[in-house]
C-alpha cells in the first residue's frame, strides 16, 4: 500500500514538473502548460459571462429603452466582444504575461491567418463591418442573389437568414459586403409593388383603371397612402399592357399580397367582362387570278376577282369610347361605371375620358344601403364625399335636430378636413346610394385638377358654417373677413392652390 502511494506521489511530482516546465518565453516570461491551461480556462469563463451580460443588456435594458431589435442585437454583440477582449487582457496580466511581448507573436499569427485562412479572416472583417456600420440588422428582410428572407442574427463570422419557407440559411458575412444586397427594410419598410396586367385591345382603358384601383383600395395589405396608381405601360403584340402600383409596409408579406391582388384582379376583370388575351398573330391571305398570256391574256397584268381575307382569333380595332353605344356597363348598382356616374355631376360633366381617369385615381366608389351611417358625429374627419346617386340626411345628435337632406351632385365631409375639427353632424343614407370617396391626402390633387370645385366647396362650407352657428352647434367666429373668403384662403393655404 505504501508503495502505491509512493508511486502516485512520484507521478504527481512528474506531472507537476511537466506542467510547470517552460515551453517557450514571451519576453522574460516563461510559458508553461500550467499557464496555457489557466489562460484558456479563464478565457472560456470570461466569454460565457460576457455573452450573458451582452444578452442581458440587449434583452432587458436596451429593449426597455425602445431600441429596435436589429440595433439591440448589434449592440449586444459588440458589448460581448469588447468584454471578452478586455477580460482576456486582464487574464494575461494576472498570469504576469507582458502584453507588449505579444505584438510580435500577434503579427506572425496574423500573417499566417491572412495567408492560410483568407476566407475566415475575410468573413471576420466583414462581420465587424456589418456590426458597426449596420447596413443589415436582425429583423431586416433582405435579398441576396436568389436568397430571400429575414435576418435572424448577425454574428462575427456569418449571418443567419430565415426564408419564407422557414429554412435557416447560414450566409458568410463576406457575401453581404462583396455582393449587391437588397434590404427591403432599410430605414423605411414601405416599398412599392408592380403588378403587370395585359388586357385585350377592345378594352376601355378608363374601365381597366377603375377596376385595378378598386382592387388595390380594398386589399387590406395595401396602404391607402401613398395612393395606388395605374400605369399604361405599352402596346403589346396582343394586349394593352398596364401596371398596378401599390405600396406596402410589411416586405415579408410581399408575395402573399401580390398573390391576393392577382386573385382579385382576375375576379374583377371577369366581372367587368374585360378580357385577358393570350398571345396571338394576325394572318393575311391574298388570292388573285393572274392572266394567262399563252391563252391570249392582256399584257396589263391587271388583277381580277381579287379577294382579301383577314384571319384572326381576336378583334383588333378598338371601339370609339366617346360613343355610349359601345360602352359595356358594369354589373353593379345602377349598372353604371364610375366614369359615367362622375359625368352626371355638374363639376365633372365636361371632363374628357383622360381627365375622368385622373379623378378615378383620386377617389373610389362606395355603395351604402338605405339607413346606413356614412360618418358619425364627433369622429375624426378623414374623407370627403360626393353623392353620385341617392340621397342622405344630415342630423345633429348633440341637439337632436335635423339639419339638411343632400341629393345627387352635392357633397359633405369637407368641414372636418378643412377646419381641423371632428365631424359636426351624423350623415345617414335615406336610400341606396353611391358615394365618391376622396381621402384627405388625395383631396389636394382633386382640387388642383378642379378649381371650380374648390370654389363650390368654399361657398357651401360658408353656408353650412352659418347654419351650424345659428343652431348653436358651432361658436360664432369674430373677424372682418367673410366666411367664404376665409374658407377659400384656408383651402389655398392647406392645399397650396
Amino acid at each position: 500500500m505504501d508503495w502505491i502511494i509512493s508511486q502516485l506521489q512520484n507521478l504527481l511530482s512528474a506531472l507537476t514538473t511537466i506542467f510547470n516546465a517552460p515551453i517557450f518565453f514571451l519576453g522574460t516570461t516563461a510559458i508553461s502548460l500550467n499557464i496555457i491551461c489557466r489562460v484558456l480556462l479563464f478565457t472560456i469563463i470570461i466569454f460565457i459571462v460576457s455573452r450573458r451580460i451582452g444578452k442581458w443588456i440587449g434583452d432587458i435594458i436596451l429593449k426597455r429603452m425602445g431600441m429596435p431589435r436589429g440595433s439591440r442585437d448589434s449592440a449586444s454583440s459588440v458589448i460581448c466582444y469588447l468584454l471578452t477582449a478586455f477580460g482576456f487582457l486582464i487574464v494575461l496580466q494576472t498570469q504576469e504575461i507582458d502584453v507588449r511581448s505579444l505584438a510580435v507573436v500577434a503579427g506572425v499569427v496574423g500573417l499566417g491567418f491572412g495567408i492560410g485562412l483568407q476566407n475566415i479572416s475575410s468573413n471576420f472583417i466583414s462581420g465587424l463591418t456589418l456590426l458597426f456600420e449596420r447596413p443589415i440588422q436582425a429583423g431586416d428582410y433582405v435579398q441576396i442573389d436568389d436568397l430571400l428572407g429575414t435576418v435572424e442574427k448577425v454574428s462575427i463570422r456569418s449571418t443567419i437568414v430565415r426564408t419564407l419557407d422557414g429554412v435557416f440559411v447560414i450566409v458568410p458575412n463576406s457575401q453581404f459586403v462583396d455582393r449587391q444586397v437588397v434590404n427591403w427594410s432599410y430605414r423605411d419598410p414601405k416599398c412599392r409593388l408592380h403588378i403587370p396586367i395585359g388586357v385585350s385591345y377592345d378594352s376601355d382603358p378608363v374601365l381597366v383603371t377603375e377596376a385595378l384601383l378598386d382592387v388595390a383600395r380594398f386589399e387590406k395589405g395595401v396602404l391607402s397612402f401613398p395612393s395606388p396608381k395605374v400605369w399604361f405601360v405599352s402596346f403589346g403584340d396582343s394586349s394593352l399592357n398596364f401596371e398596378l402600383l401599390v405600396w406596402i409596409d410589411n416586405p415579408p408579406d410581399k408575395e402573399v399580397i401580390q398573390s391576393a391582388l392577382n386573385f382579385r384582379i382576375e375576379y374583377e376583370l371577369r366581372k367587368r367582362e374585360i378580357t385577358i388575351p393570350f398571345p396571338q398573330r394576325d394572318v393575311w391571305i391574298r388570292h388573285s387570278d393572274v392572266p394567262n398570256f399563252q391563252n391570249g391574256g392582256t399584257g396589263d397584268r391587271a388583277l381580277e376577282n381579287r379577294e382579301e381575307t383577314r384571319l384572326t382569333n381576336g378583334r383588333y380595332a378598338p371601339p370609339n369610347y366617346n360613343d355610349d353605344s359601345t360602352l359595356k356597363p358594369v354589373k353593379s348598382l345602377n349598372n353604371y361605371a364610375l366614369r359615367e356616374l362622375l359625368r352626371r355631376i355638374a363639376y365633372f360633366e365636361d371632363c374628357t375620358d383622360l381627365e375622368l381617369r385622373k379623378l378615378i385615381e383620386y377617389g373610389y366608389r362606395q355603395v351604402f344601403s338605405s339607413g346606413q351611417v356614412v360618418c358619425q358625429e364627433n369622429d375624426p374627419g378623414d374623407s370627403f364625399y360626393i353623392i353620385l346617386t341617392g340621397k342622405v340626411e344630415v342630423i345633429s345628435q348633440k341637439i337632436g335636430q335635423y339639419i339638411a337632406t343632400l341629393h345627387q351632385g352635392e357633397f359633405f365631409g369637407e368641414m372636418s378636413l378643412l377646419m381641423g375639427m371632428p365631424r359636426t353632424a351624423t350623415v345617414r343614407t335615406l336610400e341606396d346610394s353611391i358615394l365618391f370617396v376622396v381621402e384627405r391626402h388625395d383631396l389636394q390633387k382633386l382640387l388642383t385638377e378642379q378649381p371650380s370645385l374648390a370654389d363650390q366647396i368654399a361657398q357651401k362650407l360658408a353656408e353650412r358654417q352659418e347654419t351650424l352657428q345659428d343652431l348653436g352647434i358651432l361658436a360664432h367666429s369674430e373677424g372682418e373677413e367673410t366666411p367664404f373668403f376665409w374658407i377659400r384662403n384656408r383651402i389655398k393655404t392647406l392645399f397650396e392652390l
